[in-house]
């Protein structure tokens, strides 16, 4: 069996849950928390908050099984250690081909947005340059991940630093202007006026704040190239997720103390330029603008560093296709090459399919950017289930508290996702996929 090398330290793992959770996702579903609140900043803050709360409890559990399962890839191991290897493959099947996938589409895409943006265009979405750059931006990442794995993790962290210098200067800039001008005071105030007669709905903003809070669990699909990985895992999952929450509400409510919340509705995605133009002037607002791109650039890197392993976490177990040519590992780069080119093609797939739904090929918006989110919270609730049972040796908060937290949580994910239009066009297509996923499923589990 040819095995992954131990590379990777405290602080890319930290670097990994905080780079990737902390990408596109902060700053182009501001705007749409706040529609789906009907402009209540109140709400609006309760549902980022409802968001972390989920993401905060499940971190502190799957910490746990950090401490006591290390194997190749955290979320296959815990599922094959709960439910039996049947259950833990398909799991990694549906994370790789339904989940990771998607999102690093839907990451290059928006990386070359705000590029486009950037550059001058007035309507990037769906500009033929937008996705070549989408394209480029996707190969570059997969290309510097396997013949630079090393590179590839200082990358992360590097970017990891970069993009808390916007967030940073943008809730603080912000929150003081907005204490400055009353526009803070303002919108607190309308937000109380109408907390009760607000028809918004709390349950689907929740489901946007899951997207920008989405990533947390990605470092444990490298545990198992992190140093003393029981050790400094449960560490970064721990401080990743809660610097994380900080970040994003701070930098919440720095965009709203320079705008007025209709505002913000109404601008959209562009709310962002308007209010660093606002604070700090046009060129600070073209730099800020540029490390929104390294931010979203480094959150598809630590997507990509995960779709990567998946299929080679699966190959060594002798599942999936061609277990014994994906299981490969190159001796110079010490990467699965043959599951990054599988891996690859995955997400180039999923980028033209983001295309067609962004142009409604086939009659329908596909919601790729949260559906894939949405389901991976039920799954985490099986998790959550057995985690309750099994570890009787944990004392009462560990054992009931926390679990119980992860999964209300999860659960009013679940709820804000079943109302999603396409939600049933994803799950017919999730359940062709597992079903191809099972024809690949072998009792037999290691590869010689």
């Amino acid at each position: 069996m040819e095995q992954l090398e131990k590379k990777y330290g405290l602080l890319t793992a930290i670097a990994m849950v905080v780079g990737v959770v902390i990408g596109s996702g902060v700053f182009f579903k501001a705007d749409d928390v706040l529609t789906l609140t009907d402009g209540n900043i109140i709400l609006a803050l309760v549902a980022w908050a409802v968001g972390a709360f989920s993401m905060i409890f499940g971190a502190l559990v799957f910490a746990e099984f950090a401490q006591r399962i290390e194997k190749s890839n955290g979320i296959v191991d815990y599922s094959e250690v709960a439910y039996g290897k049947k259950f833990g493959y398909l799991v990694g099947w549906f994370k790789g081909v339904l989940y990771f996938s998607p999102l690093s589409a839907i990451l290059a895409w928006v990386a070359s947005l705000y590029t486009m943006i950037l550059l001058g265009s007035d309507n990037p979405t769906n500009a033929l340059g937008t996705w070549i750059l989408a394209v480029t931006y996707m190969l570059l990442t997969y290309l510097m991940n396997y013949f630079a794995p090393i590179i590839a993790g200082r990358f992360q962290v590097t970017t990891t630093m970069i993009k808390l210098i916007p967030l940073s200067l943008v809730a603080i800039g912000g929150m003081i202007s907005g204490l400055i001008n009353g526009v803070t005071m303002t919108n607190f105030t309308d937000a109380m006026s109408s907390v009760g007669s607000s028809s918004g709905t709390l349950a689907s903003a929740v489901v946007a704040t899951a997207f920008a809070y989405e990533g947390w669990t990605v470092a444990i699909t490298i545990n198992g190239e992190i140093k003393d990985s029981k050790k400094n895992l449960p560490k970064a999952l721990t401080l990743g997720a809660l610097i994380v929450f900080l970040v994003y509400i701070f930098y919440f409510l720095g965009i709203a103390g320079v705008l007025p919340t209709p505002e913000i509705v109404s601008q959209g995605d562009n709310a962002v330029n308007i209010v660093t133009n606002q604070l700090f002037g046009n060129t600070a607002s073209v730099i800020l603008t540029g490390f929104v791109i390294i931010s979203c650039l480094g959150t598809l890197n630590g997507l990509v560093m995960s779709c990567i392993r998946v299929p080679h976490s699966l190959a060594i177990r002798n599942q999936g296709p061609v277990p014994k040519i994906i299981s490969k590992i190159n001796k110079k780069t010490n990467m699965p090459i043959n599951s990054a080119i599988f891996a690859g093609c995955l997400s180039f797939g999923y980028l033209l399919l983001w295309f067609f739904s962004l142009n409604e090929t086939f009659g329908a918006y596909i919601a790729l950017d949260e559906i894939p989110i949405v389901l991976v919270y039920g799954l985490y609730i099986f998790l959550y289930m057995w985690y309750i049972k099994n570890y009787t040796d944990l004392n009462f908060f560990s054992r009931y508290i926390k679990p119980i937290f992860a999964t209300i949580g999860s659960l009013i994910i679940l709820y804000g996702g079943i109302t999603n239009p396409s939600i049933g066009m994803y799950l017919v297509v999730s359940v062709v996929v597992i079903l191809i996923g099972l024809l690949f499923y072998r009792k037999e589990a290691s590869v010689e």
